[in-house]
C-alpha cells in the first residue's frame, strides 16, 4: 500500500511510505527553492512507478509552499523533462 508524500523536515527529505519501506528524496532549501539532491528507491520496489510518484508528490509539496525546485539529481531531471506541466516550478 502506497500513502502519500511527506515533508520530513527534520531529515529534510520527502518520503513516500509503501508497505513497510521508504523511498525518499534529500533535498536542501534556499530562500525561494528546494534543492532535490538525491532520491532513493528501495531495490525490490524499483520499476514500478514509485520513484515518479514520490517526485510528483514532492513537486505537489514545493507548488503548496511557494517554491521553485532546483533539480540536483537526475531522477529529477528526467521526470520534469517527461512532465512539462510542472515546468513553471523549475527555478
Amino acid at each position: 500500500m502506497v500513502a502519500s508524500v511527506r515533508d520530513n523536515r527534520d531529515r529534510s527529505r520527502f518520503e513516500l511510505d509503501v508497505g513497510s519501506d521508504v523511498a525518499f528524496a534529500n533535498y536542501r532549501l534556499t530562500p525561494t527553492a528546494v534543492i532535490i539532491t538525491h532520491t532513493e528507491t528501495p531495490h525490490a520496489l524499483r520499476g514500478r512507478g514509485i520513484g515518479s510518484e514520490l517526485v510528483k508528490g514532492a513537486l505537489e509539496l514545493i507548488r503548496r509552499d511557494g517554491k521553485k525546485v532546483i533539480a540536483g539529481c537526475g531522477f529529477v531531471v528526467d521526470y520534469l523533462e517527461r512532465h512539462p506541466e510542472d515546468a513553471d516550478l523549475v527555478a
